[in-house]
Parts: C-alpha cells; structure tokens; sequence
C-alpha cells in the first residue's frame, strides 16, 4: 500500500512538472509551418554567446533579437536542402568539419569541445546539425552556381610572379563586416550607425549584428590571410590600415565591405608556384560563392512565411 502512495505521488510530481515547463513554452514565430519557440531562442542565444563571448555583454533584447536572426537564417536554409538532400546521415566530411570547429574556438580535441559546450548547455549532436546544414548550403551553392565562376587564371599567375621578388610576405588576421544598403535608409546612416557601434560594443557584436557574411557568428573573424590572395584594391587599403584599426566602407558588387587588422606577422617569402595558385584561385572562388550564397538565399526567404508571434 505504501509503495502505490509513494507511485502516485512520483507521477503527480511528474505531471505537474510537466504542465509547469509547457506553461513556460512559448511559440515567439513561425517560419512557413515549422514553430519555434522562446526555449529554440534561448538555445540559439547560448550557441552564439559561446563563439564569440563579447555577446554576454549585449542586452537582453539585442542578442534575443540576434538568436532570432540566426534561427531563422538556419531555418530557412534547412527547410531549402530538404529539397535536395537527405539530412542527419553519417557523412564522413562532418568529423573533419567538426574539427575545424573546435580548432577556429583555440581548442584542441572533442573532450575539450565538450566541456566547452556543457559551460553553455549545449551539446556536440547540436552542433554537428548546425555544421551539417552549413555543409550542405555550401554543396548546394557550389553544385547550382559553379558554372557561373569566372577566375582569371593569368591574374593570379602575375600575382605570384611579383611575389617572388618580394623577400618577406605579409599576412594579416582579419575580421569583417559585410553589410547591404537598407531601401529606407542612405548608406552614410547605415556606415554612421556601425562606426557608432564599433565604438559602443566593439567590432566583433557589431559584425554579429550587421554582417550578412558567415563569418558573423565568430564575430567576423576570417583568421590570417596572405597579402598576396587579396585583391589590389583592398591590399591597398590595408597597407594605410594601422594594427588594431579598420577601414574605409569598401564597396565589393552589390554590397559593402569593412574590414578590422586584428594582428599582422611576415613571413619568409619561400613560393611553391602550385601551391601558391591554388590556395589564391580557392580563395576566389570561396568569395564568389559567397556572394552567390547571399543571392540564393535572398531569393528563398522572399518566397518564405515568417509570421512573428
């Protein structure tokens, strides 16, 4: 008799407990059919907090506003590759991908990952999902517009050829913010507004509030670039850019570019010709598929309902 008590009141606890947790459960907005709730922002929240720290010392409503951002970015591109892919199936490039996550956050291996995460109540599983949909958006770029790059092979070969008579190459570690004109508003307030920013709260929040680039949750880093895979125009620019500083608004097609010298180091100038090439012509076709990445995207979310709650 005791024993069916004590079962009774275990399930009563359990129930209301229950009850109380779906009392706290919100729908904030919809995107299409899919809900998404006050706990996915919270989630979200914490996932960006952890990497780039600088977050926490954002308001609330801010980095609520910026989870909300980036949930429905990553929402739309999901229910984008459902059209073409398969997800959440063993793919070995994840693990390698995985890796370059835990390296571009200064840590060394998957213990390490872990014990990262658990400080924010996240989990490796979580992230491999957000990983595996970068991999897949980046596959399915590539797939829909790789006959639309155009890189100039003689150009890149010329950059090399001058490079060998330079005894010590310089490298910059950068970090960006890429950023479109709003209709409404002329591009002086919009440039106003992000130098008002940079000053308040830093380059790395303001590259996760304005920057369209992916590099915006990591603070718009985009790690150590050689001199030489850069184009003439921003190599330019950089060379008048003092360490610590960032730059003039630079115009790159349709949209606007800022860039933050984070750190610069020289290197003795020792050039494989073949390895030299294919790292400029990857790293032009990354920029182009970039580019055609926010296109893509811009014309999915038109055709997307997003109804906020």
């Amino acid at each position: 008799m005791k024993q069916k008590i004590i079962f009774f009141i275990t399930l009563l606890i359990l129930v209301n407990l229950k009850a109380f947790s779906l009392e706290n459960v919100n729908i904030v907005f919809k995107i299409d059919e899919e809900i998404i709730t006050n706990i996915d922002v919270k989630k979200e929240a914490k996932f960006l907090v952890a990497l780039n720290t600088n977050l926490e010392t954002l308001n609330e409503k801010k980095l609520t506003d910026l989870a909300k951002k980036s949930i429905i970015k990553e929402t739309i591109k999901k229910k984008e590759l459902l059209k073409y892919f398969e997800l959440n199936q063993e793919d070995p490039n994840l693990d390698s991908f995985l890796k370059n996550f835990y390296i571009k956050l200064n840590l060394n291996n998957l213990s390490e990952l872990e014990v990262f995460l658990n400080t924010y109540d996240l989990t490796i599983e979580s992230i491999k999902k957000k990983i595996e949909i970068d991999h897949y958006w980046n596959k399915l770029i590539f797939e829909k517009y790789k006959n639309q790059i155009d890189i100039d092979k003689n150009a890149i070969i010329e950059k090399i050829a001058k490079r060998k008579l330079i005894k010590d190459k310089k490298i910059y570690e950068l970090s960006e913010i890429i950023f479109e004109k709003d209709q409404n508003v002329s591009l002086k307030d919009k440039v106003d507004s992000i130098s008002e920013s940079i000053n308040e709260i830093g380059f790395k929040n303001t590259a996760n509030l304005y920057s369209i680039a992916d590099t915006n949750k990591y603070g718009g880093s985009i790690g150590w670039v050689d001199e030489i895979s850069l184009s003439d125009k921003i190599s330019k620019i950089l060379s008048k850019t003092n360490l610590g500083d960032y730059t003039e608004t630079i115009k790159i097609g349709a949209n606007f570019l800022i860039l933050k010298v984070d750190n610069i180091k020289f290197e003795k100038s020792e050039i494989d010709e073949e390895k030299e090439f294919n790292k400029i012509y990857n790293f032009e076709i990354d920029k182009k598929l970039e580019q055609f990445s926010k296109i893509y995207f811009n014309k999915v979310k038109i055709n997307t309902k997003i109804h906020e709650l």
